[in-house]
């Protein structure tokens, strides 16, 4: 597994269990072995199932699973996700970390593939954002590759974005083009966000990379596709829900961005239960 993901449930355990899981440890002997299973509450996308089991396998090896799903997969309410079994004192102190990152990553891997869902006719492609919990991006960038979208540029340092505040920074849209220009010796990918056609029009003849069409109505992202003219691919962002979702897709923009896939999570509701 990834040393960065790895690092990522050792420090979540560390932060629950801390000095030790007390209760626990006062009422579990050490050689109990537990049995138990995943159900799901609720319809969904089920993602982060390596995740949960790496979650117990860092607190004890021995532990034993069967998925009888994938990651990606729907699940319905009342499915059995999963049996395992293994010490007891492993499944139960890892229990609230495990659920904690499988419930968010199938919370974002569900409302990713119902969005997906409602554009898949128009070609459009689903982004998400870097509105993500820090610390966690890896893993809600995962979950949103798992329900069927794609992932926008990972952080600051392998896109170039050129947003408002670093126009008026620079002066115009062009001092900003330049000067990136000018400093990235890697010629990352640019892209600019722009507020209006005026803007966009200024933009077109730089020849970036991409442009933003930030929070513009679907009239003027329509006009922005024909003012465009495949010159130079498209990105909606700003107002993107299930409600509005379709009608933005329908414009002809070539990508739309939804930072509420990670920063507005629904967790899909899982239990872990133990067999008696």
């Amino acid at each position: 597994m990834n040393p960065d993901i790895l690092n990522i449930l050792k420090n979540a355990l560390a932060e629950d269990i801390g000095s030790g899981d007390v209760t626990t440890l006062a009422i579990v002997p050490e050689a109990r072995e537990l049995h138990a299973f995943l159900l799901a509450k609720a319809d969904g996308i089920v993602a982060g199932l390596e995740i949960f089991r790496q979650v117990f396998l860092l607190l004890d090896e021995h532990c034993r699973f069967e998925f009888k799903f994938s990651d990606g997969q729907p699940v319905g309410k009342g499915d059995v996700i999963a049996r395992f079994s293994g010490p007891g004192r492993a499944i139960l102190s890892g229990e609230r970390t495990a659920l904690n990152f499988l419930q968010r990553m199938s919370g974002i891997a569900t409302q990713t593939s119902d969005l997906v869902s409602r554009i898949r006719h128009s070609g459009a492609v689903l982004l998400d954002t870097r509105k993500t919990v820090p610390g966690l991006r890896l893993l809600d960038k995962m979950a949103v590759r798992l329900g069927g979208g794609s992932n926008h540029r990972f952080g600051l340092y392998d896109m170039v974005m050129i947003k408002d505040n670093h126009i008026s920074a620079a002066g115009s849209i062009r001092a900003a083009v330049e000067a990136v220009r000018r400093y990235d010796r890697e010629n990352r990918p640019i892209e600019v966000e722009v507020k209006n056609l005026t803007e966009l029009a200024e933009v077109l003849p730089l020849k970036v990379d991409r442009v933003l069409l930030d929070n513009m109505t679907p009239e003027q992202l329509r006009a922005a596709v024909r003012l465009t003219a495949g010159q130079v691919p498209l990105e909606a962002s700003g107002n993107v829900c299930t409600e509005t979702i379709r009608e933005i897709a329908e414009t002809g923009v070539d990508f739309i961005s939804a930072g509420s896939l990670t920063h507005s999570v629904n967790a899909l509701d899982i239990s872990l239960l133990i067999e008696d």
